[in-house]
């Protein structure tokens, strides 16, 4: 019998699936899923269990070594994270977001990367060193932000959509920061401007040539994959569009992340979308987790304790005076205070694209090694504080927002409303639809007359207004005339009739989806103008729910599978 066969990487593909399992969850009853697995990777990296190791070689089995490869693979969560992100959006919705993103974004660059600049140069380095400094720590992290905006529901808010507007400007930026880092490596720090330049040129052409040829190619492409009824071979070719339009971005210079998100707004312009996202769901999770393992790994504690003081003293620093330079920016764009702080907190962090540019710094001789570690450290520290800067940025939010305008007054998702469901009522049977939309980040707006059941949805950055549903001007400032359609979900039998009536009245052609109290009363509601109406039960909002992810796009066997995970276990 032949020696075993050495397979690569299982020791550390079986500790990851260990840690994802296992560990991890078992860490979320007491912490978020990020910092679990910030600490998990600590635990098990090089300079966890790793030091250890050296005089324990049983601890060897529990030690991942190779940061490099873990990143590498961590690296495909990012850019399955920004696929499903453009799945959100489409090029219509991004141009409506410009002003955010071109204009609030690049300030945001262009004013924090100058201060930050400023005080690196201030305190002794080389004008070459404090640009370096300043342009990558001026970002914040897109992976962690992003992650924990749709893990809360909060992406389709305001507040979520001004952040992640300033993020997508940030992944921009990338290129043009890395491009002109190597031109400044090998032309000298006077070349910088001309590396810009020279990288957004660049960025526009390589955009261009994708945006053109995926609206050529993609719709047939995925009609004829989707002929062949082959679930693999339609998940074979999602993953090829995410992966495969990443890499060309990145083999031509560009950020992966990026190209990961053109695909994915060129997917949101077919009617796969909702297919699409179900189906990479499972691979961003998995993924996603290993890239935060690979943070958390990469910090060297040792670095920490060889001089705390000054390494935690810059960290502090640095989130607060991203703080204060986001929140003067954000009010500068007309943001009411209370959404200006909560993205000014939440973006307080730096980002895994500092790792990226130090460490390209120092390839090209831009930055002296002691100056790179001490400041991979401190990138760090600031994303192990996201989570808390997140809960400390909605905690600030909504003292200021009870301050200002009092508890219910703002609407709770983006100003223009346009393609959302609206939910008439956010009782039992709304807040489960509510659940189920969350859950696959469709815009909606509620409407709830109850004062207790709206503070509490809005501590939970839920997008629920205040207001009486059964009234038509409610309706209307809810934005129903561009609404996509709307769950009348309200636990009084006449206003249910009398909604659906006028509603009907109002919008002929409008899908109108009601819970209804009984079998009769459902043929009722049929008759005043429901689209559809379901008898009032669990099983009967899930339906509701159901209905709902079908018009909006998903296709049945989607939409059934997403019902089927809200179901409580015995009735599985």
């Amino acid at each position: 019998m032949e020696g075993h066969v050495h397979i690569p990487y299982v020791r550390e593909v079986l500790l990851f699936l260990l840690a994802a399992g296992f560990v991890v969850p078992a860490l979320q009853r007491v912490v978020s899923p990020v910092i679990a697995y910030f600490i998990v990777g600590a635990v098990i990296g090089p300079f966890g269990l790793g030091l250890l190791a050296q005089r324990f070689e049983p601890l060897s089995w529990f030690v991942i070594t190779d940061l490099e490869g873990v990143a590498v693979l961590g690296e495909l969560g990012v850019i399955f994270l920004l696929f499903v992100i453009g799945l959100e959006l489409s090029f219509e919705r991004l141009w409506a977001m410009r002003r955010l993103v071109f204009g609030l974004g690049s300030a945001q660059i262009i004013v924090t990367g100058a201060v930050i600049g400023a005080v690196a140069y201030f305190w002794g380095n080389s004008v070459t060193t404090a640009i370096i400094l300043g342009a990558c720590l001026a970002l914040s992290s897109t992976a962690i932000v992003t992650q924990l905006l749709i893990s809360g529901g909060r992406l389709g808010t305001p507040a979520g959509q001004a952040t992640f507007s300033i993020l997508l400007m940030q992944d921009l930026a990338v290129v043009p920061i890395l491009f002109a880092v190597s031109v400044a490596g090998a032309m000298g720090a006077s070349n910088v401007a001309l590396g810009f330049g020279l990288a957004l040129g660049e960025a526009l052409i390589t955009i261009a040539l994708i945006y053109a040829v995926g609206r050529l190619a993609l719709r047939p492409l995925l009609q004829l994959v989707a002929s062949a009824d082959s679930r693999e071979a339609f998940v074979a070719i999602v993953l090829l569009l995410s992966i495969g339009t990443a890499a060309l971005t990145g083999y031509v210079g560009l950020s992966m992340a990026l190209g990961a998100f053109l695909a994915g707004l060129l997917v949101a312009e077919t009617e796969f979308r909702h297919q699409v996202k179900v189906d990479i769901e499972p691979f961003k999770g998995l993924m996603l987790g290993l890239f935060f393992l690979s943070v958390g790994m990469g910090i060297d504690g040792r670095a920490i304790l060889a001089d705390p003081v000054w390494v935690i003293a810059a960290a502090v620093g640095l989130i607060v005076l991203k703080i204060g330079i986001n929140f003067a920016l954000c009010t500068a764009w007309s943001l009411p205070r209370h959404r200006a702080s909560e993205v000014a907190i939440t973006l307080g962090q730096a980002g895994e694209f500092g790792f990226l540019v130090v460490g390209l710094s120092v390839t090209v001789g831009l930055l002296d090694a002691p100056v790179a570690q001490f400041m991979l450290v401190v990138v760090g520290l600031t994303m192990l504080a996201t989570p808390g800067l997140d809960l400390l940025a909605r905690r600030t939010a909504r003292v200021l927002k009870q301050a200002d305008e009092g508890d219910f007054d703002a609407p709770a998702i983006g100003e223009e409303l346009e393609g959302h469901i609206i939910i008439a009522g956010f009782g039992r049977v709304g807040e489960t639809i509510a659940g189920v939309l969350d859950k696959q980040c469709i815009r909606y707006v509620a409407i709830e007359k109850d004062p207790a059941v709206v503070m509490a949805a809005k501590k939970e950055g839920r997008p629920v207004r205040l207001g009486d549903a059964s009234r038509l001007d409610v309706m209307r400032d809810a934005g129903l005339s561009k609404a996509l359609t709307i769950a009348v979900t309200l636990a009084d039998r006449e206003a249910t009739e009398h909604l659906t009536a006028e509603l009907r009245r109002l919008a002929p052609t409008l899908p109108i989806f009601a819970r209804a109290r009984d079998a009769r009363h459902a043929s009722r509601l049929s008759e005043l103008g429901a689209s559809m109406a379901v008898p009032e039960t669990v099983e009967g909002s899930l339906r509701l729910a159901e209905l709902l992810l079908i018009e909006t796009g998903a296709s049945d066997e989607v939409a059934n599978r997403c019902i089927d995970l809200e179901r409580p276990l015995e009735e599985i």
